[in-house]
């Protein structure tokens, strides 16, 4: 016994030596980041944890909340959460001896033979049965694989870092879904305005069509004027159905979007508002500041942490591996019996890979291929992120110029079409002219609704290129049980 402290006292020498690279973050340097953005950003970075409350639109802010509560696809990434934190406990499990105990009752009866006879001191011969007898037996196992050479540790480190990437990718999917609400609902109300340019116009056309028949019952012009008035009237009822089709599908959208049947939300969202208008300038700052606030890198910088811990995992089967075992046994004919005599064994294991046709050096060069490959994938992640901040960027400007000239082209088209209109009604210009300047007039107040809609669009894209929507100083962490209604980040 005198061995045994010897004995683990070199064994635990020996579980300090892990094996494998140690992974150690890559600087933005190392992956290729910019000090600056090729094109104009405000380079002073905001919060953006709650960047919807920017547009000031209460049913926009309402709507994104929601959805952060009741969407499936975050419902699902919390479950994957949950999923990976589980196998985090059952990783850490192999880090301690599994224990088991056992208990055991045995009764013996004799059913034919077995009788013994006896006589007693008055001479009397006495048969008996072979009566039966009890067995208590009761017992104590341990065992413990020993990593010797890091391998239990690495598997911990890995599974952590894939924890981890499962937290950020469930992060990811809140701030897909938050951009997903806000752009439906920009669009919804950007089919609003178009349907309400479209009967306006309706309703000039409709005077047009009066006053043209009018002019031909008084046979100052042609019945040419009144089938222009209406074909032109057609053709713009021709597009009612079609945008009131694009409208339902945005609503329809919302509402799945929020954990909702497709028309639930057809009555809220009845009364026709303003394309929501958010902030001039918005705080970008650096590009290294994408590592930090987009949760797709940093869950590429846990898979490429995990991928490295790997290697270590598939270097140590290179070397021995230990299990020590042991028991405590005791059996007895009765309960109050059982401390009388007591066994116990001890049993260390050294087993040691001798030939294996390559295959465990195989496994390592494959886990420094899968590395290299999540490091290349990491790259490309942070590269895309950029990618996509400065696209967003230039969108947003390019909306504001169009907004901009769609505004003095309007103010343009609609004087011009107030004048045709008095000037045909004067007799002092004819039909053909009116109806280009009434059509150039609806073009106008179209393309004002889109270049509008469209900066909305891309200021919430840029909100989604930069990471906002949630916090990126916490590390989120999934719920001790599935909730009622999917939660935000949690410790």
């Amino acid at each position: 016994m005198a061995r045994v402290p010897a004995l683990l006292l070199v064994t635990a020498a020996l579980a300090g030596c892990t094996v494998g690279p140690d992974y150690h973050p890559k600087s933005a340097a190392d992956l290729g980041v910019p000090d600056g953005y090729s094109v104009p950003a405000q380079q002073t970075a905001e919060d953006l944890t709650r960047w919807w409350s920017n547009f000031d639109d209460p049913v926009l802010g309402a709507l994104v909340e929601d959805a952060r509560r009741t969407n499936t696809d975050v419902a699902q990434a919390i479950a994957r959460l949950r999923q990976a934190r589980e196998s985090l406990v059952q990783s850490r499990a192999s880090l301690l001896p599994t224990l088991s105990g056992s208990a055991g009752y045995q009764r013996n009866e004799n059913l034919r033979g077995g009788g013994r006879s006896f006589t007693l001191p008055d001479g009397t011969v006495v048969d008996t049965g072979g009566g039966g007898t009890n067995s208590f037996s009761a017992g104590l196992s341990a065992s413990y694989q020993l990593g010797l050479f890091g391998e239990v540790r690495r598997t911990v480190e890995a599974t952590r870092a894939q924890y981890e990437a499962s937290g950020f990718d469930y992060a990811t999917t809140l701030l897909t879904v938050e951009s997903e609400v806000a752009t439906n609902y920009v669009l919804a109300r950007a089919y609003q305005a178009q349907l309400a340019n479209a009967r306006a116009s309706l309703a000039i056309q409709d005077d047009n069509l009066e006053i043209a028949g009018f002019r031909v019952q008084a046979g100052l012009v042609s019945s040419v004027d009144v089938e222009q008035a209406r074909s032109q009237r057609a053709q713009t009822a021709a597009t009612v159905p079609q945008i009131e089709q694009q409208y339902a599908a945005a609503v329809a959208r919302l509402g799945v979007l929020t954990g909702q049947a497709p028309g639930a939300l057809r009555t809220a969202l009845a009364a026709a508002k303003p394309i929501p208008r958010g902030p001039a300038m918005v705080g970008v700052g650096i590009p290294a500041d994408a590592l930090r606030r987009r949760p797709d890198v940093r869950a590429a910088e846990r898979s490429l942490a995990s991928a490295t811990a790997q290697i270590g995992v598939a270097k140590a089967q290179l070397y021995p591996a230990l299990a020590i075992s042991g028991n405590i046994n005791t059996n007895a004919t009765g309960i109050g019996s059982l401390g009388d005599a007591i066994t116990g064994s001890l049993f260390a294991g050294l087993t040691q890979a001798i030939f294996n046709g390559g295959r465990l050096r195989s496994q390592v060069r494959s886990n420094e291929a899968a590395a290299d490959a999540a490091l290349a994938a990491y790259r490309g992640t942070v590269l895309t992120a950029l990618e996509d901040i400065e696209n967003a960027i230039v969108s947003l400007d390019a909306a504001r110029q169009r907004e901009t000239q769609y505004r003095i082209a309007y103010d343009a088209a609609n004087a011009s079409a107030i004048l045709a209109r008095s000037q045909y009604r004067s007799g002092l210009t004819d039909f053909t002219t009116l109806n280009q300047q009434e059509a150039a007039l609806l073009s106008a107040q179209n393309g004002l609704t889109q270049a509008r809609s469209d900066q909305a669009t891309a200021l919430v894209a840029l909100y989604n290129a930069l990471g906002g929507g949630w916090d990126p100083n916490v590390v989120p962490q999934a719920p001790e049980r599935a909730p009622q209604t999917p939660v935000s980040e949690t410790r």
